[in-house]
């Protein structure tokens, strides 16, 4: 399981998507990874971080949620690699028919955010679910952005 120890990325109310959490991401760009269920080669393409910014998904995010993804920006690498149960589908939309030419590939995510109580002491760990979108070209598979993020209730031992 991914976790995500420390949030770095705080506020209640306001993210700051740009310039913050889009600079961290910067430091994935030109990196590939492989998923180890599938061997998928992703990449991390220059677009990436303002996609995962700014996109129209991001824009809507508030509270715990789009804290939750501005924190998962510390471990995209771990993401994806762990991502499991490809699903594809086709392009639908004109405004991709260069830079999605061959289709979208779907992946799902988990990961937990530490989450501490009033006292340090008390620390649980949030559990979340997540849908990894992938770009698919002639050159290859290239990482999108981050959607779909729920919160997963916990199960009885």
């Amino acid at each position: 399981m991914v976790r995500i120890d420390k949030q770095i990325f705080i506020g209640k109310q306001h993210i700051r998507w740009r310039p913050d959490v889009e600079q961290y991401l910067k430091r994935y760009i030109g990196k590939s990874y492989y998923i180890k269920e599938t061997a998928d080669l992703i990449t991390i393409p220059s677009e990436f971080p303002d996609e995962y910014t700014g996109s129209s998904y991001t824009k809507k995010l508030r509270g715990s949620l789009a804290k939750v993804k501005a924190n998962a920006a510390q471990v995209i690498d771990e993401l994806v690699v762990n991502a499991e149960n490809r699903r594809e589908s086709d392009n639908k939309s004109d405004k991709h028919s260069q830079d999605a030419s061959l289709g979208w590939l779907r992946y799902d995510t988990f990961f937990e955010v530490c989450v501490k109580g009033e006292e340090e002491r008390e620390v649980r760990w949030n559990r979340y679910r997540a849908t990894l979108v992938v770009r698919v070209t002639e050159r290859g598979r290239f990482l999108y952005d981050m959607i779909n993020i729920k919160k997963e209730a916990r199960r009885p031992l």
